[in-house]
């Protein structure tokens, strides 16, 4: 066996593993489905996790109204291949109040978007589990997430509190008040995810390919102008470039990079010469290392 094939079965058995623990040890846990790769992978995972029963617990989508169009497209089409049950939430009051990512700012915009619609999700489908794509790579914060992470009254997280995983031996138990997070994906990396995907053949956003998109340059990053809400600055015109997207999120808040990788094959060898994370293309992670960590103890995933 290739030694890549070995370390893919590898976490590929994991990684179910910790889904069929979940699914066993909690009353109504939720998948997140983000719609990005990593979402793509844990679903895939789930299906083969439980089949040929359905997946046995709902997926939780928080739609800001700012996702990439393709976004919502591709949520529609999966859901509806694989007949699965999903729950889609927006901050209401947040999107009345015209919470957006221009004049809000883009920590307060996350925070009511993002964080406070997770918090009204889950507390309103009284959810005691909620699983996430998130990976210890990413980012200096999630590296210091257990598996089945606990959160505290109000999704509150505390990385001095967390239980020890020792040889993979899992506490589940939940005292009043607390829920939990799990991350079946903690050990794998980005070259991992998309050496899966190569080999298991899963569909994924177009977005992750190089194309032709109008783009205006912020700065460093390059932002695809998706819709007219976008607000261009005197004279600019936004210009065709050959981008793809390592990374999903809010189509303002989501730097694109320059590509010619049209093919699975041809994105798993740019991603494993590439170095930076590709968290290094999402606005919404600031100047601070900490202030990913600060959001997730507020309860961002």
């Amino acid at each position: 066996m290739h030694v890549n094939e070995g370390i893919l079965k590898a976490l590929e058995a994991e990684s179910i593993e910790i889904l069929r623990e979940t699914a066993a040890a909690f009353k109504n846990p939720v998948m997140m489905y983000s719609i990005g790769k990593d979402s793509s992978v844990l679903l895939h995972l789930a299906i083969k996790a439980f089949y040929p029963a359905p997946v046995p617990f709902r997926l939780l989508h928080i739609d800001t109204t700012w996702k990439f169009k393709e976004m919502i497209s591709f949520r529609d089409k999966i859901v509806a291949d694989h007949k699965l049950n999903l729950i889609v939430h927006t901050n209401q009051e947040g999107a009345t109040s015209g919470a957006n990512p221009f004049t809000t700012g883009i920590s307060e915009y996350t925070r009511i978007m993002k964080t406070v619609a997770l918090r009204q999700a889950l507390d309103h489908h009284e959810v005691d589990a909620a699983i996430g794509g998130s990976r210890r790579d990413e980012e200096k914060s999630r590296a210091k997430e257990r598996i089945f992470s606990v959160r505290d009254e109000g999704h509150s997280w505390n990385p001095r509190n967390q239980r020890p995983e020792l040889w993979r031996s899992y506490n589940t138990r939940l005292a009043p008040g607390q829920t939990m997070r799990v991350f079946p994906l903690s050990d794998w990396t980005e070259g991992d995810i998309w050496r899966y995907i190569q080999q298991e053949k899963i569909e994924v956003n177009p977005l992750y390919f190089a194309k032709d998109r109008p783009m205006v340059k912020r700065g460093d990053q390059l932002i695809m102008v998706d819709d007219d809400r976008y607000p261009l600055n005197p004279g600019e015109v936004p210009e065709p470039k050959m981008v793809r997207f390592r990374t999903l999120g809010c189509y303002p808040l989501t730097a694109a990079v320059e590509s010619n990788a049209t093919t699975i094959s041809e994105v798993v060898d740019e991603v494993l010469k590439v170095k930076l994370s590709e968290r290094a293309t999402r606005l919404i992670d600031g100047a601070n290392e900490d202030s990913m960590e600060k959001k997730k103890k507020e309860g961002y995933f």
